[in-house]
Order: structure tokens, then sequence, then C-alpha cells
């Protein structure tokens, strides 16, 4: 599996790039902001998603480890493909997905374009129960701050930014679902 690439991007177009490397140019899928950023000539690094299928193989790729792990998130979620994740996780920052599956905000996830109500409200319940399986339970009491940096580590974060987040937020008290939400609300104005 291919899970980044360092290279000279060779052409930018809608919705790929052209990163050659060792003489061979990786085709790689992105969002808009991603693809504003590369600038043919210049070097690039990309994380990517090596999508490998029967009839397709394809490279998404993004701008951080965050927005990858939330992509294949996503790829997890029935009904919802490479394209319409590469598109919620274009459309918002991840942090403001994750505040959104936490707080049931459908509406979030609406205003994608091919994202209906339905669709919004299946990611939001299988993504939390991805979320339950991983030990982050909504709803339970917690002692440590350990459980909100676990928490926010299952959702693609650093060990430093989650520690970070939570004891910035370590006073506030409250159920696990709360000190989560206020922990994923720090890291993205800290962004």
């Amino acid at each position: 599996m291919i899970g980044s690439v360092r290279g000279a991007v060779t052409h930018v177009g809608l919705d790929f790039a052209l990163v050659e490397v060792g003489g061979i140019g990786y085709r790689i899928v992105a969002g808009p902001a991603l693809l504003a950023r590369l600038r043919t000539g210049t070097e690039a690094s990309v994380y990517t998603h090596h999508l490998v299928r029967e009839d397709q193989q394809a490279l998404f790729g993004f701008a951080t480890t965050e927005e990858l792990a939330f992509f294949e998130l996503l790829m997890t979620v029935s009904q919802v493909g490479p394209r319409l994740a590469l598109a919620i996780t274009a459309a918002h920052p991840v942090t403001k997905l994750q505040l959104a599956i936490v707080t049931d905000d459908a509406d979030v996830f609406t205003s994608v374009s091919g994202v209906g109500r339905k669709t919004a409200q299946r990611i939001i319940l299988e993504l939390k129960e991805k979320v339950h399986a991983a030990g982050i339970a909504a709803g339970g009491t917690a002692s440590t701050d350990s459980d909100v940096v676990a928490a926010l580590e299952s959702l693609g974060y650093t060990a430093t930014e989650a520690r970070k987040a939570a004891s910035a937020v370590a006073g506030s008290g409250g159920e696990l679902d709360a000190r989560i939400k206020a922990a994923l609300q720090e890291l993205a104005r800290s962004r």
C-alpha cells in the first residue's frame, strides 16, 4: 500500500495532481484545498489512501494525517464511497466533522453536495458505533482525562495534540461526551 508520496508536482488538474517520484507519475485525487496548495514544478509531500478494488486502483491525497484518518473512517460507513468521503473531508475541517458526529449535527454533513439527510444520519450513527467500539463510550463517566486523550487519538489526532487539548479542558468536569466535545472545540480554535 502507498501511504504517502513525495516528489515533483508535474500537473494540477481539477480534481487530481500528478506527482512524479523516481520517473513514475502518481495520479492523486484530492480536494480543492490541497490542490490549491500544490504548484507545478515544486516538490510536494502528500499522505495517501491507496484504494485497490477489483476494477480500479486510485490514490486519494490529503495534507494531514488527521484528514486521511477521517477519510478512512468515513469509508467504513455503508454506501459512502471514496468520492463522497473525499467530498465530505474536503468540505469542512476534520474537527468540525468530528464535533458534528459527537453532537448529532446532521446539517454539517447535508451541507456537502451529494449528502442527503438519510446519509448524514447513517454517517453519524455508524461512526458513533465505531467510536463506541474503540472504547469511547458516550454518556459514561470517566475518572481521568486519559479517556479524552484516547478518544482524540482514535479520531486521528497525535498524542501531543490530544494531551494538549485534554489538559486545556481538564477542569471542565462533566460527562465524557462533554469533555470530548470541549476538547474538539479547543482543537478547532487552535487551528
